[in-house]
Parts: C-alpha cells; structure tokens; sequence
C-alpha cells in the first residue's frame, strides 16, 4: 500500500511515497522523512519547521493556493499518547474539517496545508526574514522543509515552488582560539568532558562525531579513529592523538566495567543504527559495539520503550565548554565546534596540505577548507604590513 507502484521500471519515474493516512498528520511527515532515510535531526528540524507554520497561518486570511490533491489526512489531536503530547496541544484536530475549509478554535482559524500555497508559504518566509530577523541559513532550513511538505508529503502540481529562491548567505569567517587560549580552556575541564573536548581539538571531529563512536572505531594499534556516519552519511578516517592514547585507554577501561555491571543486570544492549539488530542479534551487548562515551544514567528509548545507556548528552558537554570558557577568562565565544576550528587553522599554520586537511575534516568540496586560509596567524605567504617595515 505504502509502497512506490512505478518502481522497478527503466526510465519510469519512480512514485512518491504515500503515508499512512490514518496517521496524524506530523506523524505522516515523519514517516516519509524516515522513508527518505533523513538524518534524525533533520526530522526534529523539519517537523517543528512544518508545525511553526502552521501555527503562523492561523490568524492569516485564507487565500493561498487551492490544489485538487488528496486531503493527506488529520493534524495531531489533542490529548495524544506518549511522545503525540507536544505537539498535540498547539495544533488542532481538523479530521472533521473539509478541505478549503478553515476550523475555529478560540477565535483562531486553523488551516490544513493542503489548503495553503504560495501565498502563505512566502508570507511565512517573509516573517521569519522581517519580524523574526533571522539568519538566511535559518531562513533556508524552513523554505526546505516546507519544499518538502508540499513535494514529498501532499505531492500534486508543485509548479509554484520553483519561483522561491533561497536566502543569499555571506560568508562569515570561522572563531578560532588561539593555541594558548585552548589550553586554558582545557585546563578547567575535569572527568570526560576533558577528555572529550582534547578529543575534539585533537582531531577535528564534530561534536556529534565524536559522542558517537563506538569502541571497535577507536583502532589503538594503527593510531587512528574511524568516523562513521558523519556530516553527510559518509565515513572517513582521522588521527588518534598520541598524547591521548594512555587517558583514552584508561577511559576506556571504566567503560567496560560500567557495561559488564550492565550485563549482570540483565541490561547492556546499545542502541543499533537501521537493521543492524536484526542482521546481528547478539552484538548490541557486545563490547566492541558500545559507545566511547556512555552516559552515566540509564534512560528510556521513545521509540522502543526500552531501557539502555545512551552517549553522553551533547548538550552537556557545551554546557560544560562553555562553563570552562568563562571560567579561563576567554573574550571570545567558545564551543565544541569552535574547538574545531581552531584545530583546522593551527594545522594550516603548522605547514598541513589543505587536501590532506580537507579529508581530515570531510569537506566535500575544498573550498570550504579554503575559509580557515583567512583566520591564519600569519595568512597568504606571511605578508608584514608596510606599518611594520
């Protein structure tokens, strides 16, 4: 039912995707975006995206564009179960409601998207540009996730999308701390959060790379890190800092002890990415498959109800370099990407290739690599300015 019905043919194009339609609508989203194999961030970023603007369309006058598709269904009902509660008391359900007509809830006219277009949809991003004032990479992720709801999620004739352009983005340079102010940060990190944070200066990973490491990724014997799933879905290898091979080690020995006291428990099993559960049932419990950074409390999985040990919380290890970064007297913003930077320009500065930089990092292209050029100590060919001849 829910399957594409043109695919499997040459030169055909292929059917898109059709959700559940008993499903509240939100929830309707999520599937095609898990359908598309979206990152789950950009699931969470699209979702509060697509339900912001219906929110915003609420007290706009009804004169959007009107298609012949399908009515895709309901938006979340009120008093939903489990994680539906969220979004379930500031959305409406319109299940009664037919398309072109607008629903009534405390003198606000609700509005299903099917039945909106291009005027509420520039109108949207016009808010977000004029009252909002924000970014034009903000403005960007919520023209994308709209392209999508109206593509992916209500399909029908889309003609009308492709007069929105994006938001003209500068270019800004990155923050990048100097060798001796990334030492004084580090200096006032304690426990894993330090060792975390040389982690991400040692080896320009993202935050999110790095809390996600498994232990079979971490290869002491060839002194090297494998990064899987990163920015893009794509792997890529990078150094393991020497001077980090003891604490690491180390580390990783009270990791083992935390997921063996798991094990006696009758816990342990880590979460796996896409069917790797099925295909290999016993390796969630597994020793080479757990996280680098477990989180010291248990918690309960949303989805499967069941209860393991996550990574460490990205959040908490920002908290932290933050704390550290004030607390070292810093004057400029500091935060786990910053650490990233600073580890991409003190390479350069060390005489590093920029290809060999640019595979270290996993740009796609090397232009990108090209922004840190700019924020060198001594950029171009070590230039003195006439003030200093």
């Amino acid at each position: 039912m829910n399957a594409p019905s043109d695919a499997g043919y040459p030169g055909r194009p292929v059917a898109r995707f059709l959700p559940n339609p008993k499903l509240r609508f939100l929830d309707q989203c999520r599937e095609v975006l898990r359908f598309k194999q979206m990152s789950r961030r950009t699931e969470e970023a699209y979702v509060d995206w697509i339900r912001r603007f219906i929110l915003w369309a609420r007290d706009q006058p009804a004169v959007g564009t009107l298609r012949s598709t399908p009515h895709p269904g309901p938006l979340p009902d009120r008093g939903g179960e489990g994680g539906e509660g969220r979004e379930s008391q500031a959305t409406p359900h319109l299940g009664s409601v037919s398309p072109g007509e607008a629903g009534q809830e405390g003198g606000r006219r609700w509005r299903h998207p099917r039945d909106m277009g291009t005027v509420e949809v520039r109108g949207f991003l016009t808010y977000l540009a004029v009252e909002r004032n924000v970014a034009a990479a903000t403005q960007n992720q919520a023209l994308n996730a709209l392209v999508f709801l109206y593509r992916e999620v209500i399909g029908g004739e889309l003609g009308w999308l492709d007069g929105f352009e994006p938001a003209k983005r500068g270019q800004r340079l990155p923050e990048v701390l100097s060798r001796a102010e990334v030492q004084a940060l580090l200096d006032r990190l304690a426990g894993t959060n330090a060792l975390i944070a040389r982690l991400l200066y040692g080896t320009g990973m993202r935050l999110l790379e790095s809390l996600r490491l498994r232990v079979k990724d971490v290869e002491f014997a060839r002194r090297l890190i494998v990064i899987r799933g990163g920015k893009g879905d794509k792997d890529r290898v990078t150094m393991l800092p020497e001077s980090l091979r003891g604490d690491l080690q180390a580390h990783l020995l009270r990791a083992r002890e935390l997921h063996e006291r798991d094990l006696a428990a009758g816990l342990g099993a880590v979460w796996l990415p896409k069917a790797l559960a099925v295909k290999y049932p016993g390796a969630a419990r597994e020793w080479p498959w757990q996280w680098v950074f477990p989180s010291a409390e248990l918690s309960m999985d949303p989805e499967t109800g069941i209860r393991r040990r996550h990574h460490v919380s990205d959040a908490a290890v920002q908290r932290a370099i933050k704390l550290a970064a004030l607390a070292a007297g810093l004057e400029r913003r500091a935060s786990p990407h910053v650490l990233r930077h600073s580890f991409a320009t003190h390479l350069l500065e060390a005489g590093t290739d920029i290809r060999t930089l640019q595979e270290l990092l996993g740009h796609a292209d090397v232009s990108t690599t090209q922004i840190y050029t700019h924020v060198m100590q001594k950029p171009g060919l070590g230039v003195k300015s006439p003030l200093d001849r």
